[in-house]
């Protein structure tokens, strides 16, 4: 398919931009006419473009999901109906937690637009660990970076704010699209409604297959050849994997983002106090709850063992206090202790697979990717264990990076109620 064969417009330009907001009735959102706006292009992540156009009166971001992976382009099609889970998951959760997410203001789902709140004043979360770390930027007495960017440089990250925020984002996303809060014919509806194959297709492509076979998407760093030599043969971890993909294609659980990384949360400073804005839901579907988790666990768990591999165990100590404050603020939001220790072994197995794809598959993360050697190939080996373990136990590691949390789930759980056979959430 070319750009000339699509089914709708795309927005390419700022004229296109502007001509859009004029046409849907937005335009006075950012100016009186459309001579006083300016538009410009921040388009980060694989998928879809995004604009902010900005004038006298305010500004918005927009943002359109083309028929096709928008990095590759239109050798890689992809339904752009993928723009409407995004949309209905933001709606779920404009009800429940606002602060949380961007404000929509409209979807449009003939073109596949949204246009909603200008994120620009906060900063991606993986790029505020990623500059905290760089030459130059090591913190000060008071473990503030000095020169790391324009949130770290001022007032570094709350950690714990983090973690709360993100937890309980998906602890309230969980509780209100569960069996037990809609019934059976709600949830029901519900997973009809949500479904969203391809995207799901391609985290079983890129997350749960390519990764543990010879492929052309595969790269690795040289420290883990004889690893991944062995990986391709492992099968305690083809078992593991086998059955991770299981519970990600058959336990329709809650509502979840479905890509919750460190690349999906921003952050920054609005009048004085720390914002987390989570956002990109697109690849929303009705799955299992420790999903969310896993993934933002582990990318939590990956920036944590860059910083220790530079030396930075403070800053990793702090990293790493995140997953305890997600899944503390998660438990008290979703509110059924007899599922948690089912939910955080799930969890974990989903933190190893995607700490996995990151070391050897076809998308690695930049907290590790820019590292200055040796600490790249030490930071590497660090995170292909870790996740080998998650993958194989559904645990935490004995000793994570500089921070240790053991089971996060209640004390009184013993280890063996880890196993992924009890306490299913409905």
């Amino acid at each position: 398919m070319s750009e000339d064969e699509t089914t709708y417009e795309l927005l390419v330009t700022g004229d296109d931009v502007v001509a859009y907001l004029s046409s849907a009735g937005l335009l006075d959102r950012v100016a009186a006419t459309p001579g006083e706006v300016g538009v410009t292009e921040v388009t980060a992540g694989n998928m879809n473009r995004v604009f902010i156009a900005r004038g006298p009166l305010g500004s918005l971001a927009v943002k359109q999901a083309p028929p096709w992976v928008q990095v590759v382009g239109p050798e890689w099609p992809v339904d752009p109906s993928r723009i409407r889970s995004e949309a209905r998951t933001y709606e779920r959760l404009a009800e429940r937690v606002p602060d949380s997410i961007p404000a929509i203001l409209a979807f449009d789902e003939s073109r596949y637009v949204l246009v909603m709140e200008d994120l620009s004043d906060l900063d991606v979360l993986r790029d505020v660990l990623v500059a905290e770390l760089a030459p130059g930027s090591a913190a000060d007495a008071e473990g503030v970076a000095t020169d790391s960017g324009a949130f770290a440089a001022t007032a570094g990250i709350d950690f714990a704010d983090l973690g709360a925020v993100v937890g309980r984002f998906v602890g309230e996303l969980a509780a209100s699209t569960s069996r037990r809060a809609l019934g059976d014919e709600g949830h029901d509806a519900l997973i009809e409604l949500a479904a969203n194959p391809e995207l799901c297709r391609m985290t079983l492509d890129v997350v749960l297959d390519e990764p543990y076979r010879a492929h052309e998407h595969n790269h690795w760093h040289p420290a883990l050849e004889e690893r991944v030599r062995a990986l391709y043969g492992d099968e305690d971890v083809a078992a593991a994997v086998a059955g991770v993909r299981e519970v990600f294609e058959t336990r329709h659980e809650a509502l979840v983002h479905g890509d919750l990384h460190s690349g999906s949360v921003m952050l920054g400073r609005r009048d004085g106090a720390q914002t987390v804005k989570v956002f990109d839901p697109e690849f929303s579907f009705v799955g299992p709850i420790g999903l969310d988790l896993g993934l933002f666990w582990a990318n939590l768990e990956l920036a944590a063992i860059a910083a220790s591999a530079l030396g930075r165990h403070d800053v990793a100590r702090e990293r790493y206090s995140a997953v305890r404050a997600c899944w503390d603020a998660f438990a008290r939001s979703w509110g059924d202790d007899a599922s948690l220790a089912a939910i955080e072994a799930d969890a974990w197995r989903f933190a190893g697979v995607e700490q996995l794809r990151r070391a050897v598959g076809f998308s690695h993360a930049a907290d590790i990717e820019t590292l200055p050697e040796p600490a790249r190939a030490e930071a590497s080996a660090r995170l292909f264990d870790a996740a080998r373990y998650h993958l194989l136990t559904g645990e935490p590691t004995p000793s994570a990076p500089a921070a240790p949390v053991g089971s996060l789930a209640d004390p009184a759980h013993p280890t063996d109620q880890h196993r992924p056979d009890q306490h299913r959430p409905e």
